[in-house]
C-alpha cells in the first residue's frame, strides 16, 4: 500500500482474490486533466486505480509553479479481476473515457510494469527514477565510451539526466549521461 500526503495516491494491490483468480492491471483512457477526478470516483466504486505522477513546472504571467501531474497524461491504471468484478462500470465513471480494449475484453498491461512504477513511487506520491543516486556520491558508469570509469555525481535533474565529474588527465571532466547508465558505489 502506498500513501502520500499531498496527493490521493493510495494503492492496495492484492495479487489474488479469494477464489484464486489473478488480479491484473489494465490501462484506462481518461479525459485530459481529469485523472484525479476519475481516481476519486473509481475508489468510491471499490476499484484500485493508480496514476503515476511526476512534478511538472509551468510558467504563466511571470509566475513559475511546480505541481504534481500525471506522468502519462490522459491515462491511468486500474487493478481488476475481469472474471469477478463489474469492469464495464469503469467506462461510465466520471473522468474516464474507456478501458483500453482488445475486442470485447480489456487489454491487460504487461505483468510487472505497473508494479515497477509503484516501487519507484516515493512517499510524496511522485515517481523517483534516481535509484538511490544523490549529488556528491561516487558512481560507476555502466556503458558508453566512459564505461567502467568511476566519477563523482555532480547533479541529477528530474528528467533523468546526470552530470558526472570523471578524473581524466590530471583534471575533472564533466560528462553528461542518462542516469540509467550509472550505479552508486559504496
Amino acid at each position: 500500500m502506498i500513501r502520500s500526503e499531498g496527493t490521493t495516491a493510495k494503492v492496495n494491490v492484492s495479487p489474488r482474490t479469494a477464489t484464486g483468480t489473478a488480479v491484473r492491471w489494465y490501462a484506462a483512457s481518461v479525459f485530459p486533466g481529469k485523472e484525479e477526478l476519475a481516481e476519486r470516483h473509481l475508489r468510491m466504486q471499490g476499484f484500485d486505480p493508480f496514476v503515476p505522477r511526476c512534478e511538472k513546472t509551468t510558467r504563466h504571467a511571470r509566475r513559475i509553479e511546480t505541481r504534481p501531474a500525471a506522468y502519462f497524461p490522459g491515462y491511468m491504471f486500474i487493478a481488476l479481476d475481469v472474471a469477478l468484478q463489474r469492469w464495464r462500470s469503469v467506462n461510465g465513471t466520471f473522468g474516464v473515457r474507456s478501458l483500453i480494449m482488445q475486442g470485447e475484453r480489456p487489454l491487460p498491461v504487461p505483468s510487472g510494469l505497473v508494479e515497477r512504477f509503484i516501487a519507484l513511487t516515493g512517499r510524496d506520491g511522485l515517481l523517483d527514477f534516481r535509484g538511490g543516486l544523490i549529488a556528491g556520491a561516487s558512481v560507476r558508469i555502466l556503458s558508453g565510451p566512459f564505461a567502467e570509469m568511476i566519477g563523482c555525481l555532480d547533479r541529477l535533474d528530474p528528467a533523468g539526466r546526470a552530470r558526472v565529474l570523471v578524473a581524466i588527465m590530471n583534471g575533472e571532466i564533466p560528462v553528461d549521461l542518462d542516469s540509467r547508465e550509472l550505479v552508486a558505489i559504496a
